[in-house]
């Protein structure tokens, strides 16, 4: 999702009235960032506390270091890496993952090996269908073993766009919540659903509702689903004792095509972009009691800026591209190098990168190589079901990333 998906930072349909009023009656960051405009990286910063470069989810194929975790990829999350759940654990958190991981598929790299107590969800995103004979479709887990598979067991139609996923998340959630407040336990969730990203789905209760398209209907299901939630807590009455925090992995993809694609306001571009409309994320902080009430709004089509949006890769290095973005949000108009701003404020950016790169110590890169053989062929629980399928010899490569 984008910073102008949600109507508290001007989407003019309004379409998000849950998600408005948890803005009002909590915490709203306007300038909330992402550590990368792609959902493996940034998600992996979100749950380790460290720059991709830092934890390993970037690639040294290319001149730029960004990259995702598509089923082919070798690579996943360190096993040296702390992540959230294993902190909160060491206090008697029960936590649980519900949608998508995106940290590695392979079963090193699942969720339950790196700090989660359950899990309900799957590896990658929803893409496909697949005919499992030069792709298997996405299995999806519950706790350690596959319990179906998408476009299968849990059905997607690519062609309407309707699928019952998020009320199945949403379910899985509730539950859950239920479950810890009973038994009155501290717990994590990671509610992390993807019907926003393509191809967009929503169920039949919310298709055709949005003045937006499919995409706006996605984006209503999931506001509906996060008043839901606040609402569950405040039924059990642990709303003052618990914190809420609403944000996304990157910047709404703007080249998906009508009613694929969200909106990032009046910021440049989008997801797979290091301009705001890819890194600046829509954020919320929600916590009854503890925090103040309404503290605290081709890849660019059609937002293209001469010898700034460029379809090959530039080097800046030595001539960094600034902009003002108190006065020039949309970053349209960099700031001269001839004026005394620029040098001002390349001279104390300059001093911060050499500082980073001072201290930095580079994880070992994780999203180098793929492989055709270590997708999802034969996830754990597949016997069971009868769902294995024969993986093609390995035959590694470094993969290509052309973002």
């Amino acid at each position: 999702m984008g910073w102008g998906d949600l109507g508290v930072f001007g989407e003019p349909s309004k379409e998000t009235p849950n998600l408005d009023v948890m803005a009002a009656q909590g915490m709203l960051f306007p300038n909330f960032y992402t550590a990368n405009p792609l959902c493996s990286p940034s998600r992996a910063a979100l749950l380790t506390g460290r720059l991709p470069v830092r934890n390993g989810f970037y690639t040294t194929n290319a001149h730029a270091r960004n990259a995702y975790t598509p089923q082919e990829i070798v690579g996943g999350i360190s096993q040296d890496e702390i992540l959230l759940p294993e902190l909160l654990k060491k206090k008697d958190y029960v936590s649980k993952i519900i949608g998508k991981w995106h940290l590695g598929h392979r079963s090193q790299y699942l969720p339950l090996k790196h700090g989660f107590d359950e899990w309900f969800g799957s590896p990658n995103c929803h893409f496909g269908p697949y005919n499992n004979s030069v792709r298997p479709n996405i299995p999806v887990y519950n706790n350690s073993e596959m319990t179906g598979r998408y476009y299968e067991e849990f059905e997607i139609n690519v062609k309407t766009g309707e699928s019952n996923l998020t009320q199945i998340y949403l379910k899985e959630g509730l539950d859950f919540i239920s479950q810890q407040a009973t038994a009155q336990r501290p717990f994590f969730l990671y509610w992390a659903p993807d019907a926003t990203h393509s191809p967009v789905y929503a169920s039949e209760r919310f298709l055709g509702k949005s003045q937006r398209g499919r995409y706006g209907d996605a984006v209503m299901e999931l506001d509906d689903s996060i008043g839901q939630i606040l609402a569950h807590l405040v039924s059990l009455g642990i709303h003052n004792n618990t914190l809420v925090f609403f944000t996304s992995d990157n910047g709404a993809a703007v080249m998906s095509g009508a009613h694929q694609s969200g909106s990032n306001g009046p910021f440049l571009c989008g997801k797979e972009t290091t301009f705001e409309g890819g890194m600046r994320e829509p954020a919320i902080a929600w916590w009854p009691g503890r925090i103040p009430a309404g503290t605290g709004i081709n890849f660019c089509p059609g937002q293209e800026v001469p010898g700034v949006t460029t379809h090959t890769q530039e080097e800046h290095t030595m001539q960094p591209l600034i902009f003002h973005l108190g006065q020039d949000p949309g970053e349209r108009y960099p700031i001269s190098v001839q004026s005394e701003e620029y040098r001002d404020v390349h001279r104390q950016v300059t001093a911060v990168v050499e500082q980073h790169q001072k201290d930095l110590i580079p994880g070992m890169p994780q999203l180098n190589m793929c492989d055709l053989a270590v997708m999802n062929w034969s996830p754990p629980g597949c016997e069971l079901l009868g769902k294995c399928l024969k993986a093609p010899e390995s035959n590694p490569w470094k993969c290509v990333w052309p973002h």
